[in-house]
């Protein structure tokens, strides 16, 4: 017999970033923080980078709610959108913390439209005013990075090779500095071309990942505002790629693959 806590999940990825998806537009399911950490366990749990609760939406096809293996909430992850819109099919819309995204999706992947970029120091948020554009702030050889608020809080620094970088020791020293009020995901992007960049994400309240959707489109959003780069940039993550794009309107557009990797069953109750 099964229990009556037995729930179907999803396992879906998008480059390897992974989530757990929950479709709970039929039964509600209450999510804590403390059983977001138990099954985001990669040992003791089903194990991803980021938990996410598809709900009925007053606004939209449905609501995404994105929860990180150190028990917080996330108001938009990008590639977790993008295995949203893969699940619903199709041209759909997606209510997040980070506001209504617009998405579609065929066979060969999903686009979701990220909106647009807001660079106010008190849209990142930051501690106090200064110029995003280039922050006068440094964390040993990482310095002067570009600031931008994509649904989530980024800071994105330009650096000659993103593998020599110390990520897993300055990301969470970034994330954390006091200067970041809401904390802060970390870049660290390359630009080989105008057109393609190479780009690692230390992500807030969750670490290193194979993919950060939100992670490029703030890369390119704060490239294109330095000048460096062209309406549509190629991302080169650790996982594979992703194409973003900003449109005549300044909203931008997030293309890539999201796969669905294994379905199954399992008993919360075991998990409270």
């Amino acid at each position: 017999m099964h229990g009556m806590s037995q729930r179907p999940f999803l396992k879906m990825h998008g480059l390897g970033n992974d989530f757990i998806v929950f479709d709970s537009r039929e039964s509600p399911l209450a999510m804590t923080p403390a059983l977001a950490m138990a099954l985001a366990d990669r040992r003791t749990g089903i194990g991803c980078d980021q938990l996410i609760v598809v709900e009925p939406s007053e606004v939209a096809t449905v609501r995404a709610t994105f929860w990180n293996p150190d028990g917080s909430m996330s108001p938009a992850c990008g590639n977790g959108s993008r295995a949203v819109a893969a699940l619903l099919g199709g041209e759909a819309t997606i209510e997040t913390g980070g506001g209504v995204l617009a998405a579609s999706a065929d066979a060969s992947g999903a686009v979701v439209d990220m909106g647009v970029p807001q660079f106010g120091w008190d849209a990142i948020p930051l501690a106090y005013a200064m110029d995003t554009l280039s922050l006068p702030l440094a964390w040993e050889e990482l310095e002067n990075p570009g600031a931008a608020n994509v649904g989530n809080p980024h800071v994105v620094f330009i650096v000659g090779d993103p593998y020599a970088v110390p990520l897993d020791v300055l990301g969470p020293l970034i994330e954390h500095d006091p200067i970041f009020p809401e904390r802060v995901n970390v870049g660290v992007a390359a630009l080989s071309s105008r057109s393609r960049m190479v780009l690692r994400v230390w992500e807030r309240g969750t670490g290193l990942t194979r993919a950060c959707g939100t992670g490029a489109v703030a890369a390119v959003a704060v490239a294109q505002r330095r000048g460096l780069a062209d309406a549509q940039v190629t991302v080169s993550l650790p996982g594979g790629e992703l194409v973003i794009t900003r449109g005549d309107d300044g909203h931008m557009l997030m293309a890539g693959p999201a796969t669905l990797a294994f379905t199954g069953s399992i008993d919360l109750e075991h998990f409270a």
